[in-house]
């Protein structure tokens, strides 16, 4: 900490050798990011975790199976009954997963979607199925209780022989070379069977265990089956090859279907296989045996637990085997533990049955080496003795009594056994070559389990090749004939579109800190990122002119010039220095500023002006989405429309190459290689904080699953004071238990329009974007439509079948309200627009299920459910009120409930006589007396609680219930579990928050303006000057402003206040303005006002502005240089001068364009806006810029001698030529000229010297970009019909007539009265039946609930009214819905976060490449995207040269 105060004081200390004034803000988040440790440490454990969870699971699912296997074995020491029961065990094993699909698939068609299969794919697929089935049954159930445990075990290595055989056949491997792998595998699966036939010849002939020359049939029909159940990974081979193609992408379709049936036909084979053989041929099975009573309960307890660990691992195995490929770590935690299952179970075996043979030998007196030759022998002739000594150890003895059957036990030979360890190591080096792919395959972050494996059904019989086998192999990118295959992560260009609406200088620092990480993030756009993303930035600024009143000019209001000063405070912050490009433009709608960001990323500002088109938010993100979805998407899909590269802009040109796309033309033209479903668009507020990692998070969710249209982030509200506190819990909770809901049962219902990522493709579809453009003309659609815009967006998305998805660790932060009259005007918009787009989503319920997959008719229950409750919500609050009077008061439950109602009627009729301020004020007066009787209750509860001597009443358990379910779930949150403090203010803010509020909402419903952030009156003066103290303080709710102002007679106190007031602002605004033109007569608004002697002077800063700096030796012919024939002819001059022959001809072009955009009219706003950035031409700002510029520009050159020398004497140039000029002086352009013609020859001079002439390039554009002025662009002229029409057809400012706004009033308010009727009504019969039922009496009408009295040790009863009983329990019920699904998505947010911590980017520099090379890629690169582009357009690919 205190070497990092050294470094910000040292670069202090620099910038005040310059500059009085070296002072400059940090915020927050602005240093770079860095990996923590912690979490890379977290990471690790996570993937080790996981894979001891793969291996443990795999073990324990194999080893039971073998267990059973063994038991159910005819040769076993058990009886025939017991060997029934395990064989039944054995087939409930194999039904299992068979079982499991069938539901999911089940629920899938019938809450999903249904598709109708074509009948020939899945007649093929049934009949492998059944094939796969056949086999597996015949393995298991038929062939494995014949075998010793040890061949079970080495024989299931041979289902990869099918497997090998198509990878030979189809030549899938990347490197020829690699087809050794799948042959190697074949012929070792081969060698494999041999070994077994000759293995179990030698037994028979040798006598072991009795073995019978029936054995032989038994290995031929293993060999056999196995070969059927290799057939259950064909699909693998067939997608990797692109054969079969169309039949597998038909069959993801009703892939759900097939499963349906195809498990139950897998179920029907796995029972016909087990009844024909045991029943029909061998007669094993006798019905009667099944009847498990008295001592033979042991053999069912036996059993059962090993069939649910068999059951329970294979399925924990396979979910954490995905787990282990979804984090990235599918080598160690996935792949090894995998590989390491059949050693891990031989050897886990082997070292059971040594142990407890030397045990059970321990008492012999033989030698050492007799006792190693005979105990093993004694031991397996001895176990028939102890089997019924010890039943506890029934499945070890068994094992045991397996292992003796193998040639372990042979008296004649030894060497038999080491044939049966070959055997073991050939069909465990048969399937790990088969599956060789498993170690090199690279995954996305939580790329789809259909994309990491082939099949959704697992074989738990072979769980651990099961996994390998069905893991997809990726297709070679030669073999593929799609343009972007699925396996590749495909680029995305994403549009970061914020809105702003009188935002404060701190509010916009926030989203600027936020756009420029996201830049250092992305870096260099030419260069690819690991991410596969570029991105723009655009600011959409709403009602940013104002009108003078003086003059009768337009210009840009003070929230523009905060924004200005903003970006220019943050770029300092970044790099050091002033914005190198910036360019001012003038639109149909008013203006844009476009900025270069310090990697070459693109900033647009665009300023909205209310008179020329419609403001507010939502035209705001119709206006981007149909400027970038619309007209972008048009021009790259037609190159020939796209503008060409504006010559006068050269600084623009980051790198060496003369060919170089510029960054604005940059981004369009990459748009035309990515498609619409690849274009985002990141919807923001102006006042958002997020980090680049919150960004990502959102792209993962959007690149991963095609269907999901929008997704959104965990949302933060920032602040201070006690609605802050509030909201945060309130936030918390929405986030933690209902969005989580959302998100798991079906899709969410609102992206706020904060912080949400929406799909191009989903905002293009039908019914969305062209609906979204509807102007509200009814009182219902002035609630839906313009109160929450955000949510009527994601309706119309749901409505069209696109999926809503939340990401928990997407973390951003806003301004929440901080005032109480706020939060209830933000509340009171958002009130009735919820219900409003909620009852038109349960509306069209039956329709929306059908189109969107997301959405099934449980999760339609579950919304009316919740809307139901939220509509209970003011009586339930009502009735919990009058419990604490009961709590508090001790009086009566009728009386109680007629107190309880007389505040809420007293409020509706105050809100229904009275004004909205008024309203609040009385609510502010309310909540507070609420809160003392909340907290009261509160603690009556808990005493209650002890009187009684338990908890177990319907209001303590739902207490208790409800803290623990918080406490853990805060737990389960552990960044946000200081929230939980803020839950009592949450507790007794309730009857404020679902109450007051909701009543305050519906009688206003009427009221559809904005109500937060309203503008003030034009021509109003943000900053007051003379004013001393201005505070705002708070008396429990009430709200008093302090102000004292300064007054003549101290003029001492004048002094000091005139020195904060000497910084002026950009515009000299007037206390009043006039109001803008009428509406009624449009067309003189939308022509800019121009003035000729404004288009004169557009080179050079306004007169008193700035005091012009002249040159040491120009001083004299500077001075007198006053009119623009003489700066003309001085520029002409020094141009001829120039020792660069190289550059004369694009000199001379960059001054006759200069001498162009003179011409070009501009309105009133735009020199203002100029001279503002002007300011970079300062001296300081030079000298600082210029040092900045050269660091920056050879920042990976390694060359720091050079680059101090450069910045060395280039300042001493720049000092010596500026020494007469003040810190805060502006150079006129022609001084510019020189002065940068000067510092070219000196940089030249020294690259020369330090012989590195390869710089020369590099260091020019340092230079020229330290000079450059800001530029005033004329806009391309297709752009500018597209914004003209754009207006006319959907963004001309709405001008309602006096009747409409009659008529829509009329109808708002019948709306309120109606919605205010029905909610009165539900709630008051709510109330009265709770009423009468305490009227009644709990003698009449009552449930009875025990309660223990540990003091008269007798069972005493609480009476309950049912009907309370029955809403707390249903509330109970939905909160626990909520807390299950809370929990299934923190394991997959988990999951989501461990992969990108193992991706994340590495903020090391790049290591320094060779100049030319470098150079010469960069060109080589473009140059074919150009000629692309020619080719398209039938141009030559110098059309889009500067040249």
């Amino acid at each position: 900490m205190s070497e990092e105060l050294r470094f910000r004081g040292r670069k202090r200390e620099g910038r005040h050798r310059d500059t009085w004034d070296p002072f400059q803000l940090n915020p927050i988040g602005a240093e770079k990011e860095q990996k923590k440790r912690c979490l890379l440490v977290a990471q690790y454990f996570v993937a080790i975790f996981v894979g001891l969870a793969v291996l443990v699971s795999a073990v324990v699912a194999k080893g039971s199976l073998l267990v059973l296997s063994a038991l159910s074995s005819p040769k076993s020491l058990r009886n025939e009954k017991d060997q029934q029961f395990y064989m039944l065990m054995l087939v409930f094993c194999l039904v299992f997963p068979n079982f499991l699909v069938f539901l999911k698939s089940l629920w899938r068609c019938a809450f999903k979607t249904f598709v109708p299969p074509n009948m020939k794919t899945m007649a093929l697929i049934c009949v492998i199925e059944s094939l796969v089935s056949l086999g597996t049954s015949l393995l298991v159930l038929v062939v494995m209780p014949h075998f010793d445990i040890l061949t079970n075990l080495f024989i299931s290595g041979g289902v990869c022989i099918v497997s090998a055989i198509l990878q030979i056949v189809f030549r899938l491997q990347r490197e020829n070379w690699k087809i050794l792998f799948p042959i190697c595998s074949l012929l070792l699966t081969s060698v494999g069977y041999c070994l077994l036939g000759m293995d179990y010849y030698i037994r028979e002939a040798s006598h072991v265990d009795r073995q019978k020359k029936d054995c032989f049939y038994y290995v031929g029909l293993g060999i056999f089956s196995s070969l059927l159940v290799s057939l259950c990974w064909w699909e693998n081979t067939m997608q990797a090859k692109n054969r079969m193609q169309k039949a597998l992408a038909e069959l993801d379709g009703f892939r759900d279907f097939v499963f349906v049936i195809s498990s139950i036909l897998r179920i029907l084979v796995i029972g016909a296989v087990y009844l024909i053989y045991h029943r029909l041929m061998i007669k094993s099975i006798v019905w009667k045996d099944f009847n498990l009573a008295g001592d033979e309960g042991n053999i069912l307890k036996i059993g059962l637990v090993l069939f649910f660990l068999q059951a329970f691992c294979s399925a924990a195995c396979h979910w954490f085997g995905v787990v282990a490929c979804k984090i990235n770590a599918v080598r160690m935690s996935f792949a090894l533990p995998l590989c390491c299952t059949g050693p891990a179970v031989l050897g886990l075996g082997l070292i059971l049955f040594l142990v407890y043979a030397e045990r059970f030998d321990s008492a012999n007196t033989e030698g050492i080496i007799g006792k190693v030759t005979f105990s093993y022998k004694t031991f397996c002739s001895n176990l028939h003795l102890i089997k019924d000594k010890n039943t506890t150890n029934v499945p070890l003895l068994e094992m045991f009594r397996s292992i003796c059957r193998t040639s372990l036990n042979n008296h004649y030979f030894q060497w038999p056994f080491a044939m049966l360890v070959l055997e073991g190591v050939c069909m465990w080096g048969g399937f790990v070559s088969a599956t060789y792919y498993v170690w090199k395959i690279k995954v996305q972050r939580i790329e789809r389990t259909s994309q990491l494996f082939v099949r959704r059904l697992y074989e738990s019989a072979f769980i651990d090749l099961s996994l390998l086998l069905n893991t997809k192999m990726k297709l070679p990118k030669a073999q593929t004939n799609e343009k972007n295959s699925q396996d590749e992560l495909q680029s995305v260009v994403i549009y970061l579109c914020a809105t702003m609406w009188h935002e404060t200088y701190d509010e916009m620092l926030k989203i600027l800190t936020s756009m420029f990480r996201l830049d250092r993030y992305r870096g260099d756009p030419k260069e690819e990122h690991k991410d596969s993303f570029d991105f723009e930035s655009h600011i959409f600024v709403d009602d940013a002119f104002m009108t003078q009143k003086e003059t009768g000019k337009r210009l840009v209001n003070e929230y523009v010039e905060d924004l200005i000063h903003v970006v220019t405070e943050v770029y300092r912050v970044f790099t050091n220095k002033e914005p190198d490009d910036v360019s001012i433009i003038e639109t149909p709608y008013g203006g844009r500023l476009m900025f270069v960001l310090p990697e070459g990323n693109m900033l647009y500002v665009h300023l909205k002006d209310k008179s020329r088109i419609r403001n507010k938010k939502r035209w705001s993100q119709i206006m981007y989405m149909y400027y970038l979805l619309g007209w972008k998407g048009y021009i790259t899909k037609n190159p020939q429309k796209m503008p060409r590269m504006d010559t006068s802009r050269e600084s623009l040109i980051s790198m060496d190459g003369e060919i170089f796309l510029l960054p604005q033309y940059d981004n369009d033209n990459k748009r035309r290689f990515i498609s619409d479903d690849n274009t985002y668009i990141l919807a923001l507020d102006g006042d958002t904080d997020f980090h680049p990692k919150a960004v990502v998070l959102l792209v993962d969710r959007l690149r991963m699953y095609y269907n999901v249209g929008a997704a959104c982030g965990r949302i933060h509200p920032t602040g201070m004071g006690p609605m802050v506190w509030y909201q945060k819990f309130e936030y918390a909770v929405g986030h933690w238990l209902q969005k989580t809901a959302e998100h798991v049962f079906g899709s969410v219902l609102c992206s706020p329009g904060c912080f949400s990522l929406f799909r191009g493709s989903a905002l293009m579809d039908d019914n969305i974007l062209k609906k979204y453009t509807t102007t509200a003309t009814r009182g219902a659609e002035y609630v839906q439509y313009d109160q929450g815009e955000d949510r009527w967006l994601c309706t119309l998305l749901l409505q069209q079948g696109w999926r809503v998805e939340y990401n928990a660790a997407s973390d951003a932060y806003t301004n929440s309200p901080q005032e109480f009259k706020e939060f209830y005007n933000q509340r009171r918009r958002w009130g009735p627009s919820t219900l409003a787009n909620t009852l038109d989503l349960l509306h069209s319920g039956s329709e929306t299920v059908k189109r969107n997959q997301s959405i099934s008719s449980l999760y339609i229950f579950y919304q009316m459910f919740t809307v139901g409750s939220s509509i209970l919500g003011p009586a339930s609050v009502t009735l919990m009120v009058a419990g604490a009077f009961q709590f508090v008061f001790k009086m009566d439950g009728a009386l109680a409930i007629i107190i309880a109602c007389i505040p809420p009627v007293l409020y509706i009729i105050i809100c229904f006589a009275t004004k909205a301020n008024t309203q609040i004020t009385i609510a502010a007066v309310m909540s507070v007396i609420y809160a003392f009787l909340m907290t009261a209750s509160f603690f009556s509860i808990i005493g209650d609680m002890v009187v009684q001597g338990t908890f177990l009443t319907p209001t303590g358990v739902f207490l208790v219930s409800m803290a623990i379910m918080y406490l853990v779930t805060a737990m389960l949150h552990p960044q946000e579990f200081g929230l939980i403090i803020y839950g009592l203010m949450y507790f007794i803010c309730i009857p404020s928050g679902y109450l007051l509020l909701t009543i305050y909402s519906l009688v206003n419903m009427n009221n559809v303006s904005w109500g937060t952030r309203e503008s003030k009156e034009e021509g109003v003066q943000k900053k007051t000057h003379n004013v001393l103290c201005n505070k705002d303080c708070r008396l429990c709710c009430w709200d008093w402003n302090i102000k004292i102002t300064q007054e003549a007679e101290n003029p001492m106190l004048q002094q000091i206040t005139s020195l904060a007031t000497q910084k002026a602002p950009l515009l000299q605004i007037t206390q009043k303005e006039t109001q803008p033109q009428a509406a009624s007569n449009p067309e003189p608004q939308d022509k800019p006002e121009l003035t000729t002697e404004k288009a004169a002077e557009a080179k050079t800063p306004l007169a008193g502005q700035n005091k012009k700096a002249p040159l040491k030796d120009k001083e004299d012919s500077s001075s007198h240089s006053s009119d623009d024939s003489d700066d003309d002819d001085e520029k002409k001059s020094m141009k001829s001068d120039s020792s660069f022959s190289s550059d004369e001809g694009d000199d001379d072009f960059m001054n006759s364009d200069s001498e162009e955009m003179e011409d070009i009219p501009v309105s009133d706003w735009v020199e203002p806006v100029k001279v503002e950035f002007l300011k970079k031409l300062t001296y300081f700002n030079m000298k600082r810029n210029l040092q900045a510029q050269i660091r920056y520009t050879l920042r990976n050159k390694n060359q720091e001698d050079v680059v101090e020398d450069l910045i060395l004497m280039l300042t001493d140039t720049l000092n010596i030529r500026l020494s007469k000029a003040g810190p805060e002086d502006i150079l006129e352009q022609a001084e510019i000229d020189e002065l940068q013609h000067e510092l070219t020859n000196q940089a030249r001079h020294i690259l020369k010297s330090n012989k590195m002439m390869k710089l020369e390039k590099r260091v020019k554009r340092a230079i020229e970009k330290t000079l450059s002025a800001p530029q005033i662009q004329r806009l391309d002229e297709g752009e500018k019909d597209f914004w003209d029409k754009l207006i006319e057809r959907y963004l001309t400012p709405i001008n309602d007539s006096e009747e409409h706004k009659k008529r829509v009033g009329q109808e708002l308010k019948s709306l309120r009265n109606k919605s205010v009727f029905l909610y009165f009504i539900i709630n008051v019969l709510w109330v009265v039946a709770t009423f009468f039922l305490q009227l009644i009496g709990n003698d009449i009408i009552s449930i009875k609930i025990p309660k223990f009295s540990v003091e008269k040790n007798e069972t005493e009863y609480l009476r309950v009214e049912p009907l309370s009983l029955m809403f707390l329990f249903s509330f109970a019920v939905l909160l626990l819905v909520q807390f299950v699904a809370m929990l299934y998505h923190r394991v997959y947010t988990l999951i989501h976060v461990v992969s990108y911590r193992g991706t994340e980017k590495d903020y090391k520099e790049r290591e320094p490449e060779d100049e030319e090379e470098e150079d010469q890629v960069l060109e080589n690169n473009y140059a074919v995207s150009l000629h692309t582009v020619a080719q398209e357009t039938n141009t030559s690919p110098h059309a889009f040269l500067p040249f």
